[in-house]
């Protein structure tokens, strides 16, 4: 017991002698548990909605006036045809598109039946299938005030028409049949990648370090730049070997369907492959040891990562505050790109604000990275 004693002082003194392992330790879960009781949450509030009001009248707004009330549904935009509601979907500026044909405020004012059409963003199957309910509960509860309206003017001619006369017509786009799948696959690939490249990169040089080889490095004749895409670019290569694996694997064994370009989807690996080779350049420069790159890595990158790039949880569902902070996590517009490619065939004509984010984002931390490495060689 007196040598279980010891060992056990000798472990504390060393945590307290190193602050940045005492930091991931201690800290970092409280950060977590912080960020995840805010982010963690499978609720649908605030689902953007575009609609495309061809009737303008003053029933239409009320309608609309409805959903905008409601704390499921933030209005998006209000467009005049239902061709124009295809940007904001395609974009994800909103999961449902509510399309409401000219003649409503007539047809509604005569009792007549009246059909809405409902176009859903099917990407992310479980929030889809909240949302729609949600929207088809606020319709009806809608429809059944315009029966109880008529029926109190004018009670006999009210029985006698149909109640609830608006019918919503859904129809799913992208994802048709809801297969979560097809929604979570695509960001495999992305988490893989940040995964395998930013741990790999991060010990690669740390072991280096340990070995105490990284300073023979320093002194022959390689220039800076050199060793660090030396070192970086195997990493680099098997990441794009991850890519086609995991690519072939989605479209092949789960069927999940390759909307997009290939190539287009290949080169914007490549873009984000330079951020998490970057990221893990960068853990590199603030750790001694494996050890301490990989759980750095892990609880104060990759992790929180994760759970605020919409991989997992809504981003439109966290806090405000929350959603200021996940514009800087390159995952989060790498989801956007691959998922965009996937499911919706969309084009480097949309998605160039992704990529100029994430051409950004590399370069800034690869210079950074590389900042530190000269300030330590020296």
């Amino acid at each position: 017991m007196q040598r279980l004693r010891f060992l056990v002082w000798k472990e504390f003194l060393e945590l307290r002698k190193d602050p940045k392992l005492f930091g991931v330790v201690v800290i970092a879960p409280i950060v977590q548990l912080t960020m995840l009781g805010y982010a963690a949450t499978t609720d649908v509030r605030d689902v953007p909605v575009v609609v495309a009001d061809g009737d303008r009248s003053p029933a239409s707004r009320e309608l609309i006036a409805r959903f905008d009330g409601s704390r499921n549904f933030s209005i998006a935009d209000v467009v005049s045809t239902t061709p124009e509601v295809e940007p904001y979907l395609e974009l994800g500026k909103a999961w449902l598109a509510l399309s409401i044909p000219a003649g409503y405020g007539a047809d509604v004012t005569a009792g007549v039946p009246v059909r809405l059409q409902l176009i859903a963003d099917g990407s992310d199957s479980n929030s889809t299938t909240v949302a729609l309910g949600y929207a088809t509960t606020v319709i009806g509860a809608y429809a059944q005030e315009i029966v109880e309206a008529r029926m109190a003017r004018n009670p006999t001619t009210a029985l006698v028409a149909q109640p609830g006369g608006i019918e919503p017509r859904i129809r799913i786009w992208f994802n048709p049949q809801l297969e979560s799948r097809h929604f979570m696959i695509p960001g495999v690939l992305a988490l893989v990648l940040l995964v395998v490249t930013a741990n790999l990169a991060s010990m690669a040089i740390v072991r280096e370090k340990e070995l105490g080889t990284l300073e023979q490095l320093n002194v022959t004749p390689l220039r800076r730049w050199e060793l660090i895409v030396g070192k970086l670019l195997p990493y680099g290569a098997i990441a794009m070997i991850d890519v086609v694996l995991v690519v072939a694997v989605a479209v092949f064994w789960f069927e999940v369907p390759l909307r997009g370009s290939f190539l287009l989807l290949f080169v914007m690996s490549l873009l984000y492959v330079l951020c998490t080779l970057a990221l893990g350049l960068f853990i590199s420069t603030i750790s001694e040891t494996q050890q301490q790159a990989m759980m750095t890595a892990t609880f104060f990158f990759l992790t929180p990562m994760i759970y605020l790039s919409g991989f997992i949880f809504p981003i439109e569902n966290m806090p405000a505050v929350i959603q200021v902070f996940t514009y800087l996590i390159p995952l989060r517009y790498f989801l956007i790109i691959v998922r965009g490619i996937f499911l919706k065939g969309i084009g480097l004509d949309l998605l160039w604000p992704q990529a100029a984010a994430l051409a950004a984002w590399g370069l800034i931390v690869l210079s950074l990275a590389v900042s530190r490495s000269r300030k330590r060689a020296a």
